[in-house]
């Protein structure tokens, strides 16, 4: 029970951001057709590109109970990916220093790590479960 209700919560918080991204849209109309390109091509590339091979990757390299987080992990990792492309592959220096002024692939590389760990600790916190129920031998 305690779960529906988080699933719910979760999804009410979802559709309220929703709301305000789509308020937000609509009041700036100037590229509205460049935004709906890049969503149309982030779903591409989510259907086509990065959900296969994360599938692909957790049913061939892992086995056990421990393949969840992992693709998980990896979905995460791909929509990192694939939102940090286009500052990642960002020809050479800029004319004007203060349009992108934090160090984004060092960023997007901590954040990865921050995701490797916290799915470490979720693969660690679950092997510790299976091993405290079962009987001693």
């Amino acid at each position: 029970m305690r779960v529906n209700v988080l699933r719910l919560l979760a999804g009410a918080a979802g559709l309220a951001l929703m709301g305000v991204g789509a308020s937000l849209l609509l009041d700036r109309q100037q590229d509205l057709m460049g935004v709906l390109e890049w969503l149309g091509g982030a779903v591409v590339l989510h259907d086509a590109l990065i959900a296969p091979v994360v599938l692909l990757v957790g049913l061939v390299l892992v086995r056990g109970g421990v393949r969840g987080p992992i693709r998980g992990a990896l979905l995460v990792a791909g929509a990192l990916t694939a939102v940090a492309l286009p500052v990642l592959l960002r020809p050479g220096p800029r004319a004007n220093s203060t349009v992108l002024p934090l160090d984004y692939p060092r960023n997007w590389l901590l954040t990865l790590v921050g995701v490797a760990t916290v799915t470490a600790l979720l693969v660690a916190a679950k092997e510790v479960r299976r091993s405290r129920r079962r009987p001693p031998s």
